[in-house]
């Protein structure tokens, strides 16, 4: 779209009233080369979540969906936070359904509702009287419509990563949490992990300066996983891999986005993403199938490139680089690099080390700037998170902050525009990548109440109360073995 046929656009909008007082209304954009629309084509804001906080809630009902790799551990996770009332289990498999509720006896927790045995059983919690807020681990194609029936059958929304696979369904979640008034967050576990929320803080406390730019990934190889038949079920995260794009970007975006104020004082502008070839997957399908008759459904595909490298510009000129690779025999990393006018901090390789000129801060130092800068929920619940366990911790500080706010009727730390913001990357960095890389404009969501939302503080001011079960000494040591 050129800028004379977009600008003529906001002033037909203008004209024919469809801003209002107090609202403002998205102008839709597209890939400048393809045509291709990327959405909110005269949306109007119906109203803002962010900042917005439900009224509180003495005991918070959940209910699970999907009980494989992440639901469970979430299931376990939960059961040791005060205040949660698990009342519903749903998965296609029954067997799944009773391991959790196996869980729950151990922790001396009351049965819950089951739900199982057929792909629409979700649907059937999503309407029951008995849950305040969905938890859905499930395949990302179900996450949107799982998500949207939760908040239209009047619950709040909890749902893995990403939140959206296209476009429409970015904006089908804003628009569903608007009109609903409910919340949805994505489940963005690193946002909660140490040094991560060490380094919101340290920005928060003006260590780094002005924030300039950020960078972020999810590198890891997951080949072994993605083609294990006893792995996904039906195969679906290996199937994700026929797409070419920054498929996975929230774990290494999210919390570069919440340290330079994105939806909160700054906004992504546009988007350019580049892609190797794929120099694995193919090549490991076709070799398994030789072995395998299993496989033959998986040879000939067109399978995503290696590295996928996006970068992003923000409306004040702030820049971002976020990386996706799964299939390289690489460590594992996501970055967390972070680059302002007086300081600098990456993570990866761990530990995470932070920087004053041309030299890493020395030891004593950086544990001088620990004990200064670590947040009030590090030393609230952290130790408590590590024996519970999920990636370390972060995992269970996620869980406990999101039903702590909840319980305090607190604004969410991440909310339906940061859902929908984070997920987007992936199909608009196909779009780039389909068109030689050409830039994408982004989509806001917000509608413009970027520039007035306040940055999120992350602290326990108004919240801290909800207290956490204590693990019996046995439970303590397996969680850390993990």
């Amino acid at each position: 779209m050129g800028t004379n046929r977009r600008d003529f656009l906001k002033r037909t909008i203008i004209g024919t009233g469809v801003i209002s007082t107090g609202l403002t209304a998205c102008i839709n954009s597209e890939d400048k080369s393809s045509g291709k629309k990327v959405g909110g084509n005269g949306y109007t804001q119906k109203f803002n979540m962010c900042g917005y906080a439900t009224p509180k809630l003495d005991k918070v009902r959940v209910g699970f969906i999907g009980l494989g790799m992440r639901g469970s551990g979430a299931v376990k996770r939960m059961s040791h936070i005060d205040g949660v009332e698990i009342t519903a289990l749903c998965d296609i498999y029954e067997d799944r359904v009773e391991k959790c509720q196996e869980i729950l006896k151990e922790q001396g927790l009351p049965k819950a509702k089951s739900y199982a045995g057929t792909k629409e059983a979700w649907k059937a919690l999503c309407e029951s009287n008995d849950v305040d807020l969905v938890y859905i681990c499930t395949p990302w194609d179900t996450h949107t419509p799982m998500a949207t029936y939760a908040m239209e059958n009047d619950e709040h929304a909890a749902v893995e990563v990403p939140a959206a696979k296209t476009i429409d369904e970015c904006w089908q979640l804003v628009e569903t949490s608007e009109r609903t008034k409910k919340h949805c967050m994505m489940l963005e576990n690193c946002c909660y992990d140490f040094f991560e929320l060490l380094t919101l803080n340290m920005t928060r406390q003006g260590y780094f300066g002005e924030i300039i730019h950020g960078e972020g990934a999810y590198i890891h190889d997951l080949r072994s996983l993605n083609f294990n038949k006893e792995g996904y079920t039906e195969m679906w995260r290996l199937k994700e891999n026929f797409r070419n794009g920054n498929l996975y970007p929230t774990h290494g975006l999210g919390p570069i986005c919440q340290v330079m104020n994105i939806n909160r004082g700054d906004q992504m502008e546009y988007l350019t993403a580049m892609q190797s070839n794929d120099f694995h997957m193919a090549k490991m399908a076709k070799e398994l199938a030789a072995e395998d008759s299993f496989f033959q459904e998986f040879v000939g595909k067109n399978y995503r490139g290696n590295i996928n490298t996006t970068t992003v510009r923000t409306h004040k000129g702030k820049t971002i680089m976020i990386q996706h690779d799964v299939s390289s025999p690489r460590p594992y990393s996501r970055i967390h690099l972070i680059s302002g006018t007086d300081g600098y901090a990456r993570k990866w390789p761990t530990p995470g080390k932070i920087a004053k000129g041309h030299s890493w801060v020395k030891e004593d130092e950086m544990k001088a700037l620990k004990e200064k800068y670590n947040p009030e929920i590090i030393k609230y619940v952290g130790d408590m998170a590590k024996q519970v366990g999920g990636h370390g911790g972060m995992d269970f500080m996620m869980d406990w902050r999101l039903i702590d706010c909840l319980r305090n009727g607190l604004p969410l730390d991440q909310d339906v525009y940061d859902a929908a913001l984070w997920s987007v990357i992936a199909p608009l960095s196909e779009m780039s990548v389909a068109n030689r890389s050409n830039s994408v404009d982004v989509p806001d969501f917000t509608c413009g109440s970027w520039k007035n939302n306040k940055p999120i503080e992350l602290t326990l001011k108004s919240g801290g109360t909800t207290k956490v079960r204590q693990l019996e000494k046995a439970d303590a040591e397996e969680q850390l073995s993990i």
